[in-house]
């Protein structure tokens, strides 16, 4: 068996042809490949655009009009440039994304603008910490194999496919609480997908559904935690750098619960009324939890075990002190440390702190750091403010309306630039310090404004590279899913969806909650 790297961003694809007859096949290809492709264009065009910007900024800061009140200053000139070719890097470059993230953060050091201990403390920063934790704890839940059983017994009992879909869409949302990655609860779930699969065999399109929807309500549903997504982290983070009051585990739960089970349910009405015909809707299915463990490595029957059961009495009080933070006034961060011991404790726990620590996704925790530090430097430097205004400066001469148009450009943009960054957290390193800078301008509540542009991030749909669970379900070895085509279907409806959830959210639902959205 031969491994493919197809894109080193997206994941790779494995082939069961044998060195041998891959080589053959190569060596019959006569006609020659052009190397040129559409994306190297867009990079081409890309470059020529990010040297206008670079030619922008340093004649802002160094032209006639430097030194005025609107100017932008030396440090802010520095700071758009090397971000811009962060971004120019992170889309078009196969490098990864935490490696450019530091390599700019270490130019901005190099450069004075951004303080070394600014970076090694990043590092530091309790949400960092909290992230770490959660994912020990995660990695002790997963150990005893308590979720996937769970979700096994919720949705064994589904008797019609609408219901089988929203008992799915009802276990993938809780799951947001107890794994903090999409990517990780994405992997959580594809066991449970492909039993759910593989006893369904006999109804293709309702598989197909299904395929669309793990991935789909994976996404969605992260909005309802704050640990549900890096993003959220780095928002709150941001927020406080502006001197603003971030969010909390109570705080961004009560707010994005709501939306995550309403455009989670939605989505699962999408799907199924977008990809299964009435007749399928109206079969009557046979989901036993016998069949099921004939395609699961998980025993799904008999009482839970030991293990299993501290792993749920532990996840259940963690989340319980997350929520009741102003009541014991314990750091979310302590917390999920004394959990994350725990789990991992001899006789008690359920996995050895050094196995849990090898399940953490470290890279991905560097990349927040170094992003915060990039983020803090956009507001710190002046350059967001800038380049806020200079993009969107013209809505604040709109009267009464700018206040709307702003919220609805914004929206707008959060959701479609997973077409352009595909990781979650570098659009609200890049989104979030904007928005921030303009809001009080416009006479948006810049707390507001930052949860709608993070929730509407959320939608990342449209393509397998520009989300890891839409890319680990599009290629699950013995089960058919969704082709490109299938994506653009559901993007197409699923997208304006959300757009048009976010602001009714945005405008009504939170300001009835306490987030006002216009000051």
């Amino acid at each position: 068996m031969s491994l493919t790297p197809i894109n080193e961003k997206s994941g790779f694809r494995y082939s069961t042809e044998s060195p041998a007859a891959f080589n053959s096949d190569r060596q019959l290809e006569t006609k020659p490949r052009s190397r040129w492709k559409p994306k190297h264009t867009s990079a081409v065009i890309a470059a020529v655009v990010l040297a206008g910007l670079i030619a922008g900024c340093g004649y802002a800061a160094f032209g006639p009009s430097a030194g005025t009140p609107n100017s932008l200053s030396a440090q802010g000139a520095l700071t758009l440039a090397v971000f811009a070719v962060a971004i120019w890097l992170w889309i078009f470059s196969p490098v990864s994304d935490t490696y450019v993230a530091l390599g700019a953060c270490l130019v901005l050091v190099l450069m004075g603008v951004l303080p070394e201990t600014q970076l090694f403390s990043s590092l530091g920063e309790d949400t960092i910490w909290l992230l770490l934790a959660a994912f020990v704890i995660a990695a002790g839940i997963t150990a005893t194999g308590l979720a996937t059983r769970a979700a096994a017994w919720i949705v064994f009992g589904a008797h019609t496919p609408r219901q089988l879909m929203h008992l799915s869409t009802g276990v993938l949302v809780a799951t947001a609480f107890a794994v903090p990655s999409t990517s990780g609860r994405a992997a959580l779930a594809i066991p449970v997908f492909v039993a759910l699969a593989k006893a369904l065999s006999a109804h293709r399109r309702v598989v197909l559904a299904l395929s669309l929807l793990f991935p789909s309500v994976i996404l969605l549903s992260a909005v309802a935690s704050y640990l549900g997504a890096g993003a959220h982290l780095i928002t709150s983070q941001i927020l406080v750098a502006s001197e603003y009051e971030g969010f909390s585990f109570a705080t961004w739960l009560l707010y994005g619960l709501p939306l995550a089970l309403v455009s989670s349910h939605l989505c699962a009405e999408l799907v199924l009324l977008l990809f299964t015909s009435r007749e399928d809707r109206g079969q009557v299915l046979s989901v036993g939890i016998k069949k099921m463990q004939e395609h699961s490595p998980v025993p799904l029957s008999g009482p839970l075990s030991v293990a299993q059961s501290r792993a749920a009495l532990l996840v259940g009080v963690v989340v319980v002190l997350w929520c009741t933070e102003p009541l014991h006034q314990l750091h979310p961060a302590v917390v999920a440390l004394l959990g994350s011991l725990l789990v991992a404790s001899p006789g008690f726990g359920s996995v050895s702190l050094a196995k849990a620590l090898k399940s953490v996704p470290w890279s991905m925790l560097i990349f927040m750091a170094a992003t915060l530090a990039l983020g803090t430097s956009l507001i710190e430097s002046g350059a967001a403010q800038w380049l806020a205004h200079g993009a969107l400066g013209p809505v604040t001469q709109l009267g009464p309306s700018a206040p709307w148009i702003f919220t609805v450009l914004v929206v707008v943009i959060s959701a479609g630039a997973h077409l352009v960054i595909q990781s979650r957290s570098a659009r609200s390193a890049v989104l979030i310090p904007l928005v921030v800078s303009l809001a009080p301008g416009v006479g948006v509540n810049a707390v507001a404004i930052a949860l709608a542009s993070t929730a509407a991030a959320g939608f990342c749909h449209t393509l397998t590279s520009s989300a890891k669970p839409v890319n680990l379900f599009s290629d699950i070895e013995g089960v058919t899913t969704y082709q490109p085509a299938d994506l653009l279907k559901l993007s197409a409806a699923l997208g304006p969806l959300m757009i048009l959830l976010v602001l009714v959210f945005a405008f009504w639902i939170w300001p009835l909650m306490g987030l006002e959205l216009f000051v």
